[in-house]
């Protein structure tokens, strides 16, 4: 089957790839080697090398973190609005999976450190995806310009990876989806399947959803797994445009529809 490139709003740029994790077939393409400003979404490498040195090691899941040892940072997250101040690693990289947690991704990265995170990714050979930097409230001239950036490529090639249980060991695989699999941002694609946000990661009902998202000014991400009956689709979709624009309407409108298009394919 041919590729089909999907009608997507031409206010922003646009960065998409789906692939049927069993066949390798790409169903949805656009653009899929350009690399974009992806906010939030490569916080999945932190969650993929606290797996790998968990398995190893070299982290325990059990440690405790103390949040007085990072800044303070707002934005997504519930760690800072919680009174408990300590928190299991396997907490935090659950809140940062579930709720993209930006104290809690600082917390992480203090204890392993971003060299750490760097070098799993590369002995893993994930290509496309890439965390510049911790959260900050104040993003200046001296620090890295973006959280992170990726390619759909990348991003639909983690997911893939994911899917197979392939991504470092079958171990190490479970333990990122799990992580993922209580993830409440279901405003991008996966709007297009109805499910409810804050309960979606139990059960064996289909399709079910995996998805990491990112956003900030000017940047929408959603990549993640459609988990259908007889398929299971891995998406990327990356959008960019110029934040003093109004495109936020567009762009999800764009996202949604290509979440309809992928709930055709697991329901066909």
């Amino acid at each position: 089957m041919t590729a089909t490139h999907p009608p997507l709003t031409d206010a922003a740029t646009w960065s998409v790839l789906v692939r049927d994790v069993a066949t390798g077939e790409t169903v949805l393409s656009r653009s899929p080697e350009l690399e974009l400003s992806a906010a939030s979404a490569p916080k999945l490498l932190l969650l993929v090398a606290c797996a790998v040195l968990g398995e190893r090691g070299e982290l325990s899941l059990d440690e405790r973190l103390d949040r007085s040892s990072v800044e303070p940072v707002g934005d997504s997250g519930l760690w800072q609005h919680l009174a408990q101040s300590t928190l299991a690693v396997g907490d935090a990289a659950m809140l940062v999976g579930s709720v993209s947690d930006n104290l809690a991704t600082n917390a992480l990265l203090e204890r392993i450190g971003l060299d750490a995170v760097e070098r799993v990714r590369a002995e893993l050979g994930i290509e496309g995806v890439c965390l510049h930097d911790r959260v900050r409230d104040h993003r200046g001239p001296e620090h890295p310009a973006r959280l992170g950036t990726a390619s759909a490529t990348g991003l639909a090639d983690l997911m893939v990876r994911l899917a197979a249980r392939r991504l470092g060991s079958a171990a190490v695989s479970d333990r990122v989806l799990g992580w993922l699999g209580h993830s409440v941002d279901l405003s991008m694609v996966a709007a297009a399947f109805a499910k409810d946000p804050l309960s979606h990661g139990h059960g064996a009902e289909h399709p079910g959803i995996v998805n990491k998202t990112g956003t900030d000014a000017g940047v929408r991400v959603d990549a993640g797994l459609v988990l259908g009956a007889r398929r299971t689709l891995a998406y990327a979709s990356l959008a960019n445009w110029a934040p003093e624009t109004d495109a936020t309407d567009a762009v999800l409108t764009s996202m949604r529809e290509i979440g309809a298009e992928l709930r055709r394919l697991v329901e066909e």
